[in-house]
């Protein structure tokens, strides 16, 4: 049995970005070229140190939420959408990306979506302060679980 889950985010972000911002995003939803720096989220990449304590990197980054086709193990389609908004009313940007993801991805993937949570719209937020994106599902389950960003840090399925 593979721990494999669906990851589905459903966002409304505000128009807080910069340019760079925006690419890096792009980038880690299979919709744009690799910026030269990544700045939010590194990626998955294997990372250690040569022999004389230069870094070396086995793989480039690769998107986090970059998959388009379909699932191998959750049925139906991966995709990750980006939408300019041309009313104002939930926000200045939409976005879905719905993906598969093991648990050994959660640290790169948490680090891309805590700082999506940070550019939620106001629609997201919880009594409490944490941000709501989405939801999680094993892979042989029909039960989600909310996905939620609190204090920075994503609450994973146990």
């Amino acid at each position: 049995m593979a721990d494999i889950f669906e990851l589905m985010l459903s966002l409304d972000l505000r128009d807080e970005w910069s340019e760079d911002e925006l690419a890096e995003l792009r980038f880690h939803l299979g919709l744009g070229p690799r910026p030269e720096i990544l700045r939010i989220a590194t990626g998955v990449a294997f990372r250690d140190e040569g022999d004389y304590g230069e870094l070396d990197v086995d793989d480039p980054p690769q998107p986090l939420l970059g998959r388009h086709g379909g699932a191998f193990k959750v049925g139906g389609a991966l995709v990750s959408v980006l939408l300019r908004r041309a009313e104002t009313g939930r926000g200045a940007w939409a976005l879905t990306s719905r993906q598969e993801i093991h648990p050994d991805q959660f640290d790169p993937v948490g680090e891309l979506l805590g700082w999506l949570a940070t550019k939620a719209g106001d629609c997201h937020r919880r009594f409490d302060g944490s941000v709501a994106l989405g939801w999680t599902r094993f892979c042989e389950s029909d039960r989600t679980e909310p996905l939620v960003v609190r204090d920075g840090v994503v609450m994973w399925p146990s």
